[in-house]
């Protein structure tokens, strides 16, 4: 038998007990449910089937291997049949708490969980790809990588010819580009082959944007 670990009881007994007491709750929800009289009938069907079949395969004068394959096609059939129900018919209607609760079923979450601003700090290293061409790669330094408040990162850049001033912190940085992506690529024009590129990148979510990371630099080839 197949092991669930979502809403369907892992074991038999409790799939027959569930799929027991689904039989009342959806006889007397046929019509604002539009749950057909054939779908109810089926679940009875099903379930007596099933528990019917596993009595066999655990009783030690009756248990064979071929009552074995039998129960377990029945209770595929039932949970299947479940499954199907519950797609079908409990979750298109509007359903309230109590309903959920009488099928043996968690309430629906309807309250969206907020994400905070982000709080990690990440930085950059970069690596050659080509001529004028520079690679980067995004790395934690501090925080989760799994925060869910950590949708992209802003990444902001100056390019400095020799003898020119380069920038002190990042907020002396001119360009930025923004992407989801831990890996990726700038491209810079031809005239800046031999100067020196500094970079700062920001966690950023929404409009909301997370600490500086360290200012960077990397030469470009």
């Amino acid at each position: 038998m197949a092991h669930y670990t979502d809403w369907l009881p892992a074991d038999r007994t409790g799939q027959i007990a569930m799929s027991k007491d689904w039989q009342p709750v959806m006889n007397n929800n046929k019509t604002p449910w539009n749950i057909p009289e054939t779908a109810v009938q089926e679940l009875v069907t099903l379930t007596n089937g099933a528990e019917t079949a596993l009595n066999t395969a655990k009783n030690e004068t009756t248990r064979t291997p071929v009552a074995t394959a039998q129960c377990r096609a029945a209770f595929e059939a039932l949970t299947s049949f479940m499954r199907d129900a519950k797609r079908r018919f409990f979750l298109s209607p509007p359903l309230t708490d109590p309903d959920f609760i009488s099928l043996g079923l968690k309430p629906r979450d309807s309250t969206p969980t907020p994400i905070g601003p982000p709080t990690a700090q990440v930085t950059i290293e970069t690596y050659l790809v080509g001529r004028h061409e520079l690679g980067v790669k995004v790395i934690y330094v501090t925080g989760n990588p799994a925060d869910p408040a950590n949708k992209g990162y802003r990444l902001w850049y100056s390019i400095a010819a020799p003898g020119e001033t380069p920038p002190i912190n990042p907020d002396d940085l001119r360009k930025s580009f923004f992407t989801k992506r831990k890996k990726d690529l700038i491209e810079f024009d031809f005239g800046d082959s031999g100067k020196t590129a500094y970079f700062a990148v920001q966690i950023e979510n929404e409009g909301k944007k997370g600490p500086w990371g360290p200012l960077v630099s990397a030469l470009i080839p």
